[in-house]
C-alpha cells in the first residue's frame, strides 16, 4: 500500500495494469489503497496476460484462441501472426519472476512442498484470497506457459474459509505437471 501511494502513485500504476493487459479497471478515482490488496475486479485471462508479460521478459501476447488452422494433411491455411511487443524493462520482468520463484522465501508460509512447486520446473506462482473468501486465485508461469486458476461461486457467494493456496492452487499445479512436459522437449 506504502508503495502504491508514496512512489508509484495510484493513477499510473492503474495506466501500467492496463498496459499490461487489465481491461477492467477504468476509472483510477474509483479506486483506493486497497487496490493492492486485490480490491478491484479483474478477469482470470487479463491476470494470465499481465503474468505472461513477466514470463517473456517484459514482453506482451495478446491471449490468442486460434494460433493455426491446418487443412486434412496438415498444412497451414492460416497462421495467426501476432507478434509480442516489449513493453516492461527485462530486468524488472527477471526481477519478478525471481521474486515468485523463491521457494526459500515461500516456504514459512506455504511450506517447502506447497502446490506452487513444480518438480523439475522452475515455476513462479503467487495466490489471493478475496475477502470473505469469496474468490480464489494461482497464477504462476515458467518462459513456455502461463496459466492462472480462479475458484469461486457464480454468485458471488462466500466459499468455505479456504484460501488460494489451499483451493486454487492444486488445481493449477495439477495442470502445470501435466502441460509443462508436453511443451517441453
Amino acid at each position: 500500500v506504502k508503495v502504491l501511494l508514496e512512489l508509484a502513485g495510484l493513477k499510473d500504476s492503474i495506466e501500467r495494469a492496463k498496459e499490461l493487459g487489465i481491461t477492467t479497471l477504468k476509472d483510477s478515482s474509483q479506486y483506493g489503497p486497497s487496490l493492492v490488496l486485490g480490491g478491484g475486479e479483474v478477469h482470470l485471462l487479463d491476470m494470465v496476460a499481465a503474468y505472461g508479460v513477466f514470463a517473456s521478459e517484459g514482453k506482451k501476447t495478446y491471449p490468442q484462441s486460434i494460433l493455426q488452422i491446418q487443412d486434412t494433411k496438415g498444412r497451414p491455411l492460416k497462421e495467426n501472426t501476432s507478434s509480442a511487443i516489449q513493453i516492461m524493462d527485462p530486468k524488472i520482468a527477471i526481477l519478478v519472476t525471481s521474486i515468485l520463484s523463491d521457494n526459500e522465501a515461500r516456504a514459512p508460509v506455504f511450506g517447502l512442498y506447497s502446490k506452487l512447486l513444480v518438480p523439475g520446473y522452475g515455476v513462479a506462482a503467487k495466490t489471493g484470497t478475496t475477502q470473505e473468501y469469496r474468490d480464489a486465485w494461482t497464477l504462476g508461469y515458467t518462459s513456455e506457459l502461463a496459466a492462472g486458476v480462479w475458484v469461486g461461486n457464480n454468485n458471488n457467494a462466500a466459499m468455505e474459509k479456504a484460501p488460494g493456496a489451499t483451493v486454487a492452487a492444486p488445481i493449477w499445479n495439477q495442470f502445470m505437471t501435466e502441460a509443462l512436459p508436453l511443451l517441453t522437449p
